[in-house]
């Protein structure tokens, strides 16, 4: 695929300097002699700084270098003949720096205390205790008679036992449901969560069940009431997912359950367990279904830090631990780690972990495991949530970026998705057949769109406001009029992605498999409406677009029928947003006659579940085609609107859509409006 240069950008700009106002205003330039591309667009005069042509430029850094290195020269010229003597060496310079390769204090596996209790905790490298073993092995080698110093192990100032918890006499007890029905909704959980997840297995849990059915656990025994709780909680995710429906007034399927679960839970200051880290990570994915995403945060937020301090994050020296259990704890990290990652999106969180941070091995398939087992399925969704973070990092923090970095920023992001979708393997390839057995590829394939939905989204925004603000005669224009090539391509793949997501969702929910308080489910639902709600207004009539709408309006009403008030609170303003769409024209309005609820068999007919996915442009691209779709020379017409599009992108959707609503409510979009308009 050939991508068209613009003709005042063939020339090498090499390391030559700004114009005085963009380098004044700190905006990007494309350096054009005589009139750089800002200048020309304001119509303002372009002016250089005078350079001579002997003038070269080097980085900061590199100054600093040669200059100590004239230093030093100078100074054994000088001193050539005299008797040597010390000399002092800025120990910052690069010359003051013994070439190490690797940090010496870094070792292959981490290393571990043992807390007072004797848990085993993760030590940090650049923390004094890590210091001290390695200033040990020192002394151990040059006199290992000297006897064992016991550095590990850390002392408490207080007695444990009295720093009592918290949990007190529990007067009620929940009658639990009979085994079968219990592993009925085991199974229906994992449908949706134990598919992508890796929490507690069926023997786990089957187990667990056994000894709840025997009575409430000690009070006393942390490890047993966890083991409880955890029970609990599989319970109340079984009976969201299976009942589907609001039956109570205390709150959703299952609620009952979950609190019941509360009053188990230990206290923070308590030993921490592969054991506990789980049912932190259940306790803040159900509260994040009950809207409660303050408190959601807080419990992911526990629960990867317990993983941290239990080193689940890095690979240990452990004799005692089996292969399962080692495989179980990279497992568990991963998903506490994806489950993190993806509420801090979209809550507009900050990141929690660096991925530099991590040292654990992805998940591998062990014996009895087939390769299309769940460590393949966990391995894929979180290489999306890794991109994720770098979508975090790169576009959605808030620091000033210019258009080339920005582009540069997607052009990776777009390669790293479309390398995981080639890789990607067929089990995992969408298959409404499949359906009936598992839902794991809907799961995915949701990520992987809302990684596309969210990097393009800004881009997005930012044109239809320009259209919005351009007034009525703009809608009947194409959009693609006067954008380069990359820009029309990171839109499409954004509306090509939503419309694939309501076609897999209209599918799944054929098939009683899309779930009322799912929130995933729910959020990405919203997130594809909302592009093509946006599309629908703003962009000129398209069937595919308008069939795709509705069918999203259809899913989140019955979301908002079946008790999610949330999602009924959603489904109302993007109708409010969609209904400012009146068609500019007698043809559009013809055209637009077919808006309506049956629009959904248009887009994905009920008795033809034989789908095909639509590809975006760059899913299709290998590295050098995306290169040059990317470069700088093939988009110089639109830097300044990467910019605007990408300054300040807000990640929470929500907060986008009620801006975007104030700007459509201030645009007469009335037939008569437009009438009048066209008589002027």
């Amino acid at each position: 695929m050939s991508w068209s240069k613009s003709a005042s950008s063939t020339a090498e700009t090499g390391r030559r300097p700004a114009c005085l106002r963009c380098r004044g205003s700190k905006t990007a330039c494309s350096k054009d002699r005589p009139q750089c591309y800002t200048c020309r667009r304001v119509g303002a005069e372009c002016l250089y700084p005078e350079v001579s042509a002997d003038k070269v430029y080097v980085s900061k850094k590199r100054l600093q270098e040669l200059e100590a290195l004239e230093a030093r020269v100078l100074a054994e010229e000088t001193h050539r003949d005299e008797p040597a003597v010390a000399t002092w060496i800025d120990p910052c310079s690069p010359l003051a720096s013994p070439e190490i390769e690797t940090n010496p204090l870094l070792r292959g596996l981490a290393d571990l205390s043992i807390s007072p209790t004797g848990k085993r905790q993760y030590v940090g490298i650049s923390s004094s205790l890590a210091l001290g073993l390695r200033l040990r092995d020192i002394v151990t080698t040059f006199r290992p008679d000297e006897g064992n110093l016991d550095l590990e192990r850390e002392h408490s100032v207080y007695d444990p036992s009295a720093l009592k918890p918290r949990r007190h006499s529990i007067h009620t007890n929940l009658r639990l449901p009979p085994q079968p029905f219990a592993l009925h909704l085991f199974a229906a959980q994992y449908t949706y969560i134990g598919t992508i997840f890796a929490f507690v297995s069926k023997e786990t849990f089957k187990a667990r069940l056994l000894k709840a059915y025997q009575g409430p656990p000690d009070l006393g025994d942390r490890e047993a009431c966890l083991a409880y709780a955890e029970v609990l909680i599989i319970l109340a995710f079984g009976q969201m997912y299976s009942v589907n429906q609001w039956n109570g007034f205390e709150g959703p399927p299952g609620f009952q359950f979950f609190s019941h679960a509360l009053q188990y839970m230990p206290d923070i200051h308590e030993d921490g367990s592969v054991l506990f880290v789980e049912v932190l990570a259940l306790c803040g994915y159900f509260m994040q279904n009950l809207g409660r995403r303050d408190a959601a945060f807080l419990y992911l937020g526990v629960a990867l830090r317990m993983a941290v301090s239990l080193a689940l994050h890095q690979e240990v020296s452990a004799p005692l631990l089996s292969d399962m259990a080692k495989e179980h704890r990279r497992r568990l990290f991963w998903s506490v780690y994806s489950l993190d990652r993806i509420l801090c999106a979209k809550a507009g969180m900050p990141i929690n972990i660096l991925d530099e941070d991590i040292g654990v091995a992805f998940p591998s398939v062990v014996a009895g495991e087939t390769d299309q087992g769940p460590a393949v399925v966990l391995r894929h969704y979180t290489e999306l949530s890794r991109i994720l973070g770098r979508i975090m990092k790169t576009i959605y923090r808030k620091t000033r970026k210019s258009g080339t970095t920005l582009m540069l920023s997607v052009q990776s992001i777009m390669s790293s998705l479309a390398t995981w979708h080639r890789d990607l393997p067929d089990f995992l390839r969408f298959d409404p057949e499949r359906l009936s057995t598992s839902r794991e590829s809907v799961s995915t394939l949701l990520h992987y769109h809302q990684c596309i939905n969210m990097t393009a989204r800004p881009l997005l925004f930012h044109v239809v406001q320009q259209r919005l603000e351009a007034g009525l005669l703009e809608k009947e224009q194409d959009w693609r009029h006067n954008l380069s090539q990359t820009t029309i391509a990171v839109i499409e793949a954004c509306i090509v992605t939503a419309r694939n997501t309501i076609s897999m969702m209209t599918i799944a929910s054929q098939k009683d498999l899309v779930a009322t308080y799912g929130y995933f489910d729910g959020e990405h639902l919203f997130g594809a409406a909302a592009v093509l709600v946006m599309v629908c207004v703003a962009f000129p009539y398209d069937s595919r677009d308008v069939a795709a709408m509705e069918s999203a309006m259809n899913l989140l009403r019955t979301m908002a029928d079946r008790g999610n008030t949330h999602i009924g609170s959603l489904h109302q303003l993007l109708l409010r947003l969609a209904s400012l769409n009146t068609p500019c024209s007698d043809a559009a309005m013809a055209s637009n006659a077919v808006w309506s609820t049956h629009a959904v068999n248009q887009l994905v007919p009920s008795n033809d579940l034989h789908f095909q996915m639509e590809m975006p442009d760059f899913a299709t691209m290998n590295d050098a085609e995306l290169q040059e779709m990317f470069s700088f020379d093939a988009n110089l017409d639109d830097i300044g609107l990467w910019e605007a599009g990408y300054t300040d992108a807000d990640v929470n959707m929500e907060q986008e859509m009620s801006h975007w609503r104030h700007t459509v409510a201030q645009q007469p979009f009335s037939q008569d409006a437009h009438r009048s308009a066209s008589n002027t």
